[in-house]
């Protein structure tokens, strides 16, 4: 039934959490975040993660560009823990941009997924994260040679959830709707985006959060997948 498979990146195989909690250890320890108030690398990382990914959401909405969120994530960290942003090291964001993409780690059975699901299916990659570092990730990952296109927001002038993204990423595929599946753990930019133009989609859920517009399936580990395809 289906010939093409599209895949989100961050949160659906790269195990972003993990890997920006590794660098946040990195970075509590090298810029002595300690000294200035910060209790603990654990406490750092939770509240980072938390910020990070609802400004993410912000920016998957359009309320705000990429560079609010290099600008004022580690700021706003700072000011949810009680500690003066005005101690934001300028060198912080600039460290952790170069750290995070060179962490390696995936998801639970991720890796086994695509082997599985390579020279079965033509795969790619639809990203709103910035394509220099996403390409990095993938890399270090060891995971880009599953892919023959990244897709990104860069390139298609558009992000998810916009159809155009989705239309951009059939178009440059060579595929339709009918013979496609857009894989991805993000509800509204990923499962919405792609059924508001006609693809069916697989909803990485693995919380089993409820939603009310329904996916194609719904998913609780990579696993499952194997049953689908």
């Amino acid at each position: 039934m289906y010939k093409h498979l599209f895949f989100d990146l961050d949160h659906t195989l790269w195990d972003f959490d993990r890997n920006s909690a590794e660098c946040l250890v990195e970075l509590f320890d090298t810029f002595r975040l300690a000294d200035i108030g910060i209790p603990s690398a654990e406490e750092f990382s939770r509240h980072f993660i938390d910020i990070n990914k609802k400004l993410w959401a912000d920016y998957d909405r359009n309320l705000i560009e990429h560079t609010y969120i290099r600008k004022h994530r580690f700021p706003l960290v700072f000011r949810a823990m009680g500690v003066d942003e005005g101690a934001v090291h300028a060198d912080l964001n600039v460290e952790y941009l170069k750290l995070l993409p060179r962490k390696p780690h995936l998801l639970e059975s991720a890796r086994e997924i695509l082997d599985y699901l390579q020279g079965r299916y033509v795969m790619h990659i639809i990203t709103n994260g910035f394509a220099e570092i996403q390409a990095i990730k993938m890399d270090s990952a060891e995971i880009a040679h599953y892919f023959t296109h990244v897709i990104t927001s860069e390139k298609a002038n558009a992000k998810k959830p916009d159809p155009l993204v989705f239309q951009y990423a059939m178009e440059i595929s060579g595929t339709t709707a009918a013979e496609s599946l857009m894989i991805g753990d993000n509800y509204e930019a990923d499962i919405l985006g792609a059924k508001g133009v006609g693809l069916d989609t697989v909803f990485y859920n693995p919380q089993g959060i409820p939603v009310d517009d329904k996916p194609t399936y719904d998913i609780r580990h990579w696993n499952e997948l194997m049953a689908i395809l």
